[in-house]
C-alpha cells in the first residue's frame, strides 16, 4: 500500500520532536512490511537539506521537493496543504494519515481528490489544527493517549483509537553511568523554571539539561544567566543521538506545566530502566506509570526534592523502581508490532470505507 504521512509542520533533520521520531520509526516499520511511504511536511529552507530542498524546487519549479534521506520518500513543500494536489497527481497515494499542524486544512485536501484519511492526534493544542476536525467527517482518527482521546471527545464529540507512540526500543536501550539527574527540552511550557529551583535546592546532586527545541543566541543567554550560579548544572547541546544522553542518566526529571498529551521522554528513559519523576499534567502520568513518581506541579520544590534524593541515594528502591521502568518499557501496549497491526487495521478499514461512504 502507498502510505502518505502529512503534517504541516517540518520534518527531520529540518525539525524534530516527538512527532517526527514517532513518524520516522513507523515510517521504517511499515515500509520493512512491504508498504511504499511518503512524508509530506513543511519546508522550512534550514541547513543543507533546506537549501538543497530550496534548490529542487527552482529547477524543478514543482509544487514540493523529495528527498530520502532516511530511506523513504519525503517530501517538503513551502504550504503542504497547497502542495497536496501535486502530490497526489504526481504519486498518488492509497491511504494519507494526517497529524498536527494544519491537520484539518491538509485532510481537506486530500479529501477533495478521494484520498482516504486517517487522523493521527498528537496534542490538544486545537487552534494548530487550522480548522474544526469534524469537517473531516467520516475519517478515522487515532489518539496518542487516552488524555488525548478524551480531550477530543470532550470537545468535538470524536471517537478516537487510541495508540501510543512508538519507540524504537532499539536506539534508546543503553548501558548507563547514572551519573545526572536529566531534565530534556529547555523551555518554560517543560518545566524548565521548576527544574531549575530542584537544582538549585539539591546542590550535592549533579543535573544535566538538555537542549530539545533549538534554542536561539538569547534564548541560551538567558539559560545560562539562570544556571551561572549552580554549579551542579551541566548544559548539552541538542543530541540526534539520544543514547548519549541516557546514557549518563540516573533518573528523568519532568516538571511539565504543559498538558502533554503523553511525555516522550518517560518511555525513551524507561527502555534503558530509567526512572522518571514527572508531574501530573496531562497524558504525562500514564507516559511515567510504574517507572517512576508522578507529583503535583504546584506541589512546593521541597517536596519535589523529597522524592528526587529518596530515589538518588537509595540503592534499592532505585533498583526496584529501575526494574519497573524497565518492565513499564515492555508492556504491550508499546510493542511495535502491536501497534503497527492496530494502525494497519485501522488504515485498512479507511480505504475500503473511504470517507465519503460513511457521511
Amino acid at each position: 500500500m502507498r502510505i502518505l504521512f502529512a503534517s504541516g509542520n517540518g520534518y527531520i533533520p529540518e525539525f524534530s520532536g516527538g512527532v517526527q521520531s514517532n513518524t520516522d520509526h513507523l515510517a521504517r516499520e511499515l515500509q520493512a512490511r512491504g508498504h511504499e511511504i511518503g512524508v509530506l511536511a513543511a519546508l522550512f529552507g534550514d541547513g543543507l537539506a533546506g537549501l538543497r530542498a530550496r534548490l529542487a524546487l527552482k529547477v524543478t519549479r514543482r509544487a514540493y521537493s523529495v528527498d530520502h534521506i532516511h530511506g523513504y520518500r519525503v517530501l517538503r513543500a513551502w504550504t503542504p496543504e497547497a502542495a497536496v494536489d501535486a502530490v497526489v497527481a504526481g504519486w498518488n497515494p492509497d491511504v494519507a494519515v494526517v497529524q498536527c499542524h494544519r491537520s484539518v486544512a491538509i485532510g481537506r485536501s486530500l479529501m477533495r481528490h478521494g484520498v482516504p484519511l486517517v487522523v493521527y492526534l498528537h496534542n490538544v493544542e486545537f487552534d494548530e489544527l487550522a480548522g474544526d476536525p469534524r469537517e473531516l467527517a467520516g475519517a478515522t482518527f487515532i489518539a496518542n493517549s487516552a488524555f488525548t482521546a478524551d480531550a477530543y471527545r470532550k470537545a468535538f464529540g470524536i471517537e478516537a483509537v487510541v495508540i501510543p507512540p512508538a519507540i524504537d526500543k532499539a536506539v534508546f536501550a543503553t548501558p548507563t553511568s547514572r551519573e545526572f539527574v536529566t531534565f530534556i527540552n529547555i523551555d518554560e511550557k517543560k518545566g524548565v523554571g521548576k527544574a531549575i529551583e530542584i537544582a538549585r535546592d539539591n546542590p550535592d546532586i549533579p543535573f544535566l539539561f538538555v537542549e530539545s527545541w533549538v534554542l536561539g543566541r538569547e534564548a541560551l543567554k538567558a539559560f545560562a544567566a539562570r544556571t551561572s550560579d549552580l554549579s551542579n548544572v551541566t548544559f548539552m547541546r541538542r543530541q540526534s543521538d539520544m543514547a548519549k544522553v541516557y546514557g549518563r542518566t540516573r533518573i528523568l526529571l519532568a516538571p511539565s506545566r504543559w498538558e502533554e498529551a503523553w511525555g516522550r521522554v518517560a518511555s525513551e528513559a524507561h527502555c534503558s530502566g530509567i526512572p522518571v519523576i514527572g508531574s501530573n499534567r496531562g497524558g504525562l502520568p500514564d507516559a511515567i506509570g510504574t517507572g517512576g513518581a508522578v507529583l503535583d506541579y504546584d506541589a512546593p520544590v521541597s517536596t519535589w526534592s523529597g522524592v528526587l534524593r529518596e530515589l538518588w541515594f537509595d540503592e534499592a528502591l532505585y533498583e526496584e523502581v529501575s526494574a519497573r521502568a524497565k518492565d513499564y518499557a515492555d508492556r504491550p501496549a508499546l510493542d511495535t508490532d502491536h501497534q503497527v497491526q492496530t494502525l494497519m487495521s485501522l488504515i485498512a478499514g479507511a480505504v475500503a470505507y473511504p470517507a465519503a461512504d460513511r457521511i
